[in-house]
């Protein structure tokens, strides 16, 4: 069964999920059950519905619950790979890079200017190594098809631009900078949320608060973690996409989380920030710390590579060490170093890295974390579960098309081929239609084609055009919008997820009246 994408369609509620769950527990055997709904269980539905299949996909919590809502908010096109001769890897980055700022979410995904500042500390064969990487990630750009006015070339700064562009740079000894440039989300949860909303268009039953007990072949145990009652979803195909969970659903999967550390500073700390920067970790030839602004106030920072040991947490807490490693980094660079007490939030993802090192990866023997391939792998358990891990941000879309090819194949069920290079998420436009809408500019690059409609709500009703908290941009209507059409059940969704409010301790506290306010006024419009 095909379906087509509208904007009706693609609205997720709570009467919405009640319904479609109640349907997807009566018996009938749908064609994929997927469990997971971070960036590749959602692009998973996405690729399975769009192919004609009836999917219903599951969350325990909510869409981007995991590890889709820490990131670096960038969309790599590889570069980091080929230091360590992952070819393949980089280049897919690439082309997914690609897809993604040029058919698929160019409303979502941009190009972002980044500074490598040349201080004392980065010596000229450094900068030499540095620079001959940036044009190799040039030529990933050229090999996959990017055009250049998407992704402008890298080149060289005087001392001069580099201060313009990196002000808050210690000038003293500063020979220059290297400016590169890459692709940035405008928010990962956004983009989850995108990839749902899609996937719901085209007829996939997208069901947060849905936990899988148990997973076998042909289906899963599930209780509805709102009231506790428990049920069984029959799939011909089911299709494990819970990241660093996937070992609890599956015996035989061995998942080596990696901790990527951030931390979060008022803008107004650094100054203006026209670009981004990429400042060396001391000792190391490829890793850079990264400073991130993000256009609502905030900066962040980041980010680490450290194994994690023991249960995996919901939500990953930040010791201090990764702090103080971040802010040492920083302080190499920075005119004034920025203090414990300036830094208003952090935030920590863990890394679904698959462990192939045949033993626990506890001992001294095993490998950095920062150096295990970030590959993706799919496979496939004996009693027909297909298990998607590894990979990226960048490259969920590859990887959701992997794994339908797979457990399709496994199952015997047919399908028409993957669509999802072609298929715009919802919002998406070309970029002389996004430039045309008569929206503001911070509306469009979240919400694309739909930020008119985001903008209606506050001209109908004039309270909702206030912003949430003083200091930042993000409105009312905003938090009725999500919970009226991208599937958001309580405050944290609004909060964590639709918007990042709650990565700011103080700033989450102060909005939180305002987010049951939001909640209440989409419950009564339902009703």
């Amino acid at each position: 069964m095909s379906h087509t994408r509208t904007d009706a369609g693609s609205s997720l509620d709570a009467s919405r999920r009640a319904r479609e769950l109640s349907e997807a527990a009566d018996g009938r055997v749908v064609d994929v059950l997927v469990v997971g709904l971070g960036a590749t269980g959602a692009g998973v539905a996405l690729d399975a519905a769009a192919r004609g299949l009836d999917v219903v996909a599951v969350d325990a919590h909510d869409l981007a619950f995991g590890t889709s809502r820490w990131s670096s908010k960038l969309i790599h096109g590889g570069l980091r790979y080929l230091a360590s001769a992952q070819f393949d890897v980089a280049h897919e980055s690439a082309v997914e890079r690609g897809v993604l700022m040029t058919r698929t979410a160019p409303h979502l995904v941009s190009a972002q200017p980044f500074v490598l500042p040349l201080t004392p500390l980065v010596s000229r064969a450094q900068a030499s190594l540095a620079w001959a990487g940036l044009r190799a990630g040039d030529v990933l750009r050229l090999a996959a098809r990017t055009p250049r006015q998407v992704l402008p070339a890298p080149r060289r700064l005087t001392g001069t631009e580099a201060r313009h562009l990196a002000p808050s740079v210690r000038p003293a000894g500063l020979r220059g900078g290297l400016l590169s440039w890459d692709g940035k989300v405008t928010d990962d949860a956004r983009l989850v949320t995108a990839l749902a909303r899609t996937a719901a268009a085209h007829g996939a039953r997208v069901l947060t608060r849905v936990r899988a007990l148990e997973l076998t072949g042909t289906g899963a145990r599930i209780r509805d973690e709102l009231t506790g009652e428990e049920g069984e979803i029959r799939a011909r195909a089911v299709i494990n996409a819970s990241g660093v969970w996937a070992g609890d659903l599956v015996e035989g999967i061995r998942i080596r989380p990696s901790r990527g550390t951030h931390l979060v500073l008022r803008s107004e700390r650094l100054g203006s920030l026209p670009a981004g920067l990429h400042i060396p970790i001391p000792g190391e030839t490829n890793r850079f710390v990264l400073v991130l602004p993000q256009g609502d106030g905030r900066v962040y920072v980041g980010l680490t590579d450290e194994p994690v040991e023991g249960d995996i947490p919901d939500v990953p807490e930040v010791p201090e060490t990764d702090i103080g490693f971040l802010l040492d980094v920083l302080g190499s660079a920075l005119d004034a170093p920025v203090t414990r007490d300036e830094v208003v939030g952090a935030f920590a993802g863990l890394r679904p890295l698959l462990d192939t090192s045949g033993h626990d990866g506890r001992d001294g023997e095993a490998a950095r974390t920062s150096d295990i391939s970030r590959r993706h792998a799919v496979l496939t358990s004996p009693d027909g579960v297909t298990t998607i891990v590894g990979g990226k941000l960048t490259t969920y879309r590859r990887m959701a098309q992997d794994a339908v090819d797979a457990a399709t194949a496994a199952r015997g069920l047919h399908a028409a081929p993957s669509r999802t290079a072609a298929l715009p998420l919802v919002g998406a436009a070309s970029p002389a239609r996004l430039r045309a809408l008569p929206a503001p500019p911070r509306l469009v690059r979240r919400y694309g084609t739909e930020a008119e409609a985001v903008q209606a709500l506050s001209s109908r009703d004039p309270a909702l055009a206030e912003p949430v908290l003083p200091g930042h941009p993000v409105t009312r209507a905003e938090l009725v919008w999500a919970a009226r059409h991208e599937g958001a059940l309580d405050e944290s969704d609004l909060l964590d997820r639709r918007t990042r409010i709650g990565l700011v301790p103080e700033d989450r506290a102060e909005a939180l009246g305002v987010a049951r306010e939001a909640l209440a006024e989409a419950a009564a419009v339902r009703s």
